[in-house]
C-alpha cells in the first residue's frame, strides 16, 4: 500500500527522516551570531520566520554552524526538498550590505578574509546536493562591513539594513513575492 502523500504532495518523512527533508524549500540562515556580521544568515532565517506570508511549504531555520549536519540528513534522506536556500555572510571586496544570489557551484573555494569556518567543506557537500541529489541549491549572500577577531555580537548597520531586502530575494525565488528590477 502507498503511503498517503503529505499537505504539500511530498511522501511525509518516515520516523527516522528529519521533518525538514520533507519540505520543498528549506532556507538555511548559517553563520555564528557572536561575531558580528557573520550572523547575517541567522538574521535572515529568523526574518523570514516573521513575514506572514511565508508559506508552509517553505521551511526557514538558523542553523548557525551547524550547516553541514543538516546537509548530511539531507543527502542520506530518501526525501528531500526540491529548493535548498543557503544565507550566508562573505567577504568578497563588494560595498557592505550589498545582496546577491549565487549557485553553490560559483562559491569561492578558499574565502582567505571570511571568518566562516562552518563554509569548507560545506560548499562543496552542497555541490553534491545539487549534482548528485537532485536539489536546487542557491546561495543568498551578503557582504560584511567587517568579521571581529573577538566576540562581538551584532550586525553593522549595513548588513543589519540588508536582512530585509534578503529575505524579499528569497521569498521571490520561491515564488511568494513578485519578482521586481534587476537583481543578483
Amino acid at each position: 500500500m502507498r503511503s498517503p502523500t503529505a499537505e504539500n504532495g511530498r511522501e511525509p518523512a518516515d520516523e527516522a527522516t528529519p521533518s525538514y527533508c520533507a519540505c520543498e524549500t528549506l532556507v538555511l540562515g548559517c553563520g555564528n551570531e557572536l561575531f558580528g556580521d557573520d550572523g547575517f544568515g541567522p538574521a535572515v532565517a529568523r526574518r523570514l520566520l516573521e513575514r506572514p506570508e511565508l508559506p508552509a511549504s517553505v521551511l526557514a531555520m538558523d542553523v548557525g554552524t551547524s550547516v553541514r549536519q543538516v546537509l548530511f540528513n539531507v543527502v542520506l534522506s530518501a526525501v528531500r526538498p526540491s529548493r535548498i536556500v543557503v544565507v550566508d555572510a562573505v567577504d568578497l571586496g563588494r560595498v557592505p550590505g550589498d545582496v546577491w544570489t549565487m549557485a553553490a557551484r560559483d562559491l569561492p573555494e578558499i574565502k582567505c578574509d571570511d571568518f566562516s569556518m562552518h563554509q569548507l567543506p560545506t560548499s562543496n557537500l552542497l555541490r553534491e546536493v545539487a549534482d548528485l541529489g537532485g536539489v536546487e541549491v542557491l546561495c543568498v549572500v551578503g557582504q560584511v562591513s567587517a568579521i571581529p577577531p573577538e566576540v562581538r555580537p551584532g550586525l553593522s548597520g549595513p548588513v543589519a539594513r540588508s536582512v530585509e531586502q534578503a529575505a524579499e530575494m528569497i521569498l521571490r525565488k520561491c515564488g511568494v513575492l513578485e519578482e521586481r528590477g534587476h537583481g543578483g
